[in-house]
């Protein structure tokens, strides 16, 4: 009987161990250090080692000195992989209205297209979409919550 509880721990480890090493690998450019190589070029890439998002202020769509740094490495990469085209989301937190919301999206992926294209990233390679407030990336009512919301994201397409 101890035998058998002891084969049925270690079935349930080796299959716990087998599904968790896979779900990193779509994670969407979520996934942190340590889950896996990044295939050269992909969505995982760019968000691991150049950084895939910018943040703005409250009602803002200038690119901050932050911004742009990362920026400036997103289009180094850009130019690198010359064969990747991205869309640029454009995110609101969720104060005001969604149509003023979808609005600065708009104008918060077009800054950031416009900078890519200014640092000679070629404008067929860049496009832009605006979600508003409809996909937060952190939930909460709180000002670290809205600060993390109002951001553009490079998504490799």
């Amino acid at each position: 009987m101890h035998l058998k509880i002891v084969s049925l721990m270690g079935a349930l480890l080796l299959a716990s161990a087998c599904s968790s090493s896979q779900t990193g690998a779509g994670t969407g450019g979520q996934g942190g250090l340590g889950s896996g190589t990044a295939v050269p070029g992909s969505q995982q890439d760019l968000a691991q080692n150049i950084g895939d998002r910018v943040f703005f202020s409250l009602n803002g769509y200038d690119v901050s000195s932050e911004g742009q740094a990362t920026l400036n490495k997103q289009s180094q990469w850009l130019q690198q992989y010359g064969n990747v085209a991205v869309i640029i989301e454009g995110h609101a937190d969720e104060r005001g209205t969604r149509e003023y919301n979808l609005a600065l999206g708009d104008r918060r992926a077009n800054s950031v297209r416009n900078y890519l294209i200014a640092n000679g990233v070629q404008p067929s390679r860049v496009t832009t979409i605006s979600y508003g407030k409809e996909r937060p990336a952190v939930p909460g009512h709180d000002e670290s919550a809205w600060a993390q919301n109002r951001r553009a994201v490079t998504v490799v397409n």
